[in-house]
């Protein structure tokens, strides 16, 4: 059943994303630092918590000291589509390779197959592991080009390798739109990682400092209390000739930001699968639950459609959050009245955004079926 409904799902994606090209905002692909990756589709893998308020097969205490769930999801953030996800019980791993694979699998086998040549992966420090280095650094073939980038955990070795970074090579950070960031520096320390011999070949690290806030001081290294900066490193193996067709990729200011963008995921994506449900599993069975994850999954994908393809020309809903396309457009003020065999909605002349709502609502009746 799960593989029947995957396989309608990727069935339905690829003739959604047909039609988000046809529209006058075109496929969204992502821009960073004012640079689009044009023909790339990155994908954010981001494990989140769910709260247990009764017990449940399957619920279990979390690394946060609360009880509950721990699935992991896979979303496009071209999208913010929730490709695939994994319901786990609380004490799941956060670094657990082999749901990792297996999420990532299901997300990909999500993308329309013409969108697959060119896929860029980004993980978080915690889900980062040895294995799924490998295998990320093993999912590129003649057909399709996967790029990564991932957290790193940083040992006593990695500071001593950011010990012998000169001062001049420490480059001003970027900030997402493009801009020179203050007290925020990055290099790249590939030559001076003591560890590199460890790993595959391909791999860049790159190091970012910036000034820690008050809140971060306690968590401090003693080397970063020395220098009065915070340290984190990213893993890549984005080449040094960078991303294709998108230049200056190959630098590692680039890479710095195009990895922080991945935080982006915690809004776009987390918040946007809560909002449509996820954050209330309301069976005890397990099996109910993992079928009510895939229903609100399913959810956040038709929110997405809503916006690309009914509000695609509309600056302020076309990025709206489920919340505001809930009270601007789905929760709007109207009733229901039949006359003359036919049914018609009076919509409250005060309300804002009811050309909005028209508007999409004239688009979505306007989409062709499925061939």
């Amino acid at each position: 059943m799960l593989d029947r409904i995957a396989r309608a799902r990727a069935k339905t994606r690829a003739h959604a994303w047909t039609l988000i090209e046809g529209t006058a905002a075109g496929f969204p692909w992502l821009v960073i630092a004012g640079k689009a990756l044009t023909g790339w589709v990155v994908i954010d893998l981001d494990a989140t918590l769910v709260t247990a308020h009764s017990d449940k097969e399957g619920a279990a205490p979390t690394w946060k000291k609360g009880y509950g769930f721990h699935p992991l999801g896979a979303w496009c953030s071209n999208t913010r589509e929730c490709l695939a996800m994994l319901l786990r019980p609380g004490n799941a791993g956060s670094n657990t390779f082999t749901d990792h694979r297996d999420v990532l699998a299901a997300a990909i086998r999500q993308v329309p197959a013409r969108f697959r040549r060119k896929i860029l992966v980004r993980v978080d420090g915690a889900g980062a592991s040895h294995e799924l280095v490998k295998h990320l650094l093993a999912m590129s073939s003649p057909r399709r080009k996967t790029l990564f980038s991932c957290g790193w955990m940083i040992t006593a070795a990695d500071e001593d390798a950011i010990r012998k970074v000169p001062p001049d090579a420490w480059k001003p950070g970027i900030s997402q739109d493009g801009t020179a960031e203050e007290d925020k520096h990055v290099a790249e320390i590939t030559h001076l990682m003591s560890r590199a011999g460890n790993w595959p070949d391909g791999l860049r690290w790159i190091v970012r400092r910036v000034k820690p806030s008050r809140r971060q001081m306690p968590n401090l290294t003693a080397y970063e209390k020395k220098t009065g900066w915070r340290y984190s490193i990213i893993c890549t193996n984005i080449p040094d000739c960078g991303i294709d067709g998108v230049p200056g990729s190959h630098h590692p200011q680039y890479i710095d930001v195009a990895h922080r963008e991945h935080a982006a995921v915690e809004t776009g994506g987390v918040r946007t699968a809560k909002a449509m449900g996820l954050r209330g599993l309301p069976s005890r069975s397990w099996q109910v639950n993992c079928g009510w994850v895939i229903a609100a999954n399913i959810a956040a994908d038709l929110a997405a459609w809503t916006r690309l393809l009914g509000l695609c020309d509309d600056e302020d809903l076309r990025e709206a959050d489920p919340d505001t396309l809930r009270y601007r457009i789905w929760h709007i003020p109207a009733r229901l009245a039949h006359h003359a065999r036919q049914r018609i909605l009076k919509i409250s002349p005060d309300w804002p955004w009811k050309e909005a709502f028209l508007t999409c609502w004239k688009r979505l009746c306007a989409l062709p079926a499925p061939a």
